[in-house]
């Protein structure tokens, strides 16, 4: 299935996932409105959704001469995926890991933290790096983006409704429709378990060929196995402070030993992937 494809359908469904949960809050009126604002939501992060991220995580882009054995490593990957050059951001975030975003990859951005610098040496970075181009190349990175900004839009709804539920719900509801409050309550629990569903359904698989197309790129799965293996370990002493909705976007999930959202990992784990690797 195409990725165009994915990305229609991951649109389509978490839109649905709105209206549900609009029609929970206020009958068919709130709807029709969740309706018109997961519209103008999906337009939003069609164009800007790489942009919340970034800014999220307060990712600074960095020039060549700020960062030059950076940008030499994207550089040689990138020409050897056939890819143009992205935008290279850091994050000020001492838990390694990273992430690739953009609508396409003309407008790519890699960006990594300042402690995946401080503890990957130049050829497992080089791993990482030839990863996240990897997901460039597959296009994976529009879907990640749309996923993480819709999916945290949904928790945040959600949320709402759960409040809404506690203080008996909101008086603009139709008295026939919905579910009472106990389909509330229900609604506010499942919405976000069926967005992270829906990104460990487009994940897991992107993980591993991502892994396998970076590996071809760098030449070798060796620096990107033994980068696998130090980021998991340091991540599970260093959890990062990373919003769950967009998990799925790093490389490693930066959840890992510190949050319930784990037991929705998007990531496959470790073990298998570096196993896929042959190594």
């Amino acid at each position: 299935m195409g990725n165009s494809i994915k990305t229609g359908l991951l649109l389509g469904a978490l839109t649905a996932l709105i209206m549900i949960i609009g029609r929970y809050l206020g009958g068919h009126q709130g709807m029709v409105i969740a309706f018109f604002f997961a519209v103008i939501m999906n337009f939003g992060s069609y164009w800007f959704s790489d942009k919340i991220v970034l800014r999220m995580y307060r990712a600074q882009p960095v020039s060549e001469s700020e960062a030059p054995g950076l940008h030499r490593i994207v550089r040689q990957l990138a020409q050897q995926a056939g890819l143009p050059m992205p935008k290279i951001c850091i994050m000020p975030s001492e838990s390694p890991n990273a992430f690739a975003t953009g609508r396409n990859p003309q407008h790519a951005v890699v960006a990594v933290t300042q402690g995946i610098l401080r503890l990957l040496d130049e050829n497992e970075l080089k791993g990482v790096l030839a990863h996240e181009l990897a997901h460039v190349k597959h296009r994976d990175i529009l879907i990640g983006s749309i996923a993480a900004t819709i999916a945290g839009t949904i928790m945040m709804v959600a949320s709402m409704a759960r409040w809404a539920a506690l203080f008996g719900g909101f008086g603009s509801r139709d008295d026939d429709d919905g579910g009472g409050m106990i389909g509330l309550i229900a609604m506010s629990i499942l919405a976000p378990i069926a967005a992270m569903l829906i990104q460990m359904a487009i994940s897991r698989s992107r993980e591993y060929a991502a892994d396998a197309a970076g590996a071809s790129y760098a030449g070798s799965p060796r620096g990107l196995t033994s980068a696998l293996q130090k980021i998991s370990s340091a991540s599970r002493q260093m959890p990062m402070k990373a919003e769950p909705a967009t998990a799925h976007m790093f490389i490693i999930n930066p959840l890992s030993g510190k949050s319930l959202m784990n037991l929705f990992s998007t990531h496959p784990p470790v073990e298998e992937r570096i196993r896929r690797l042959g190594h």
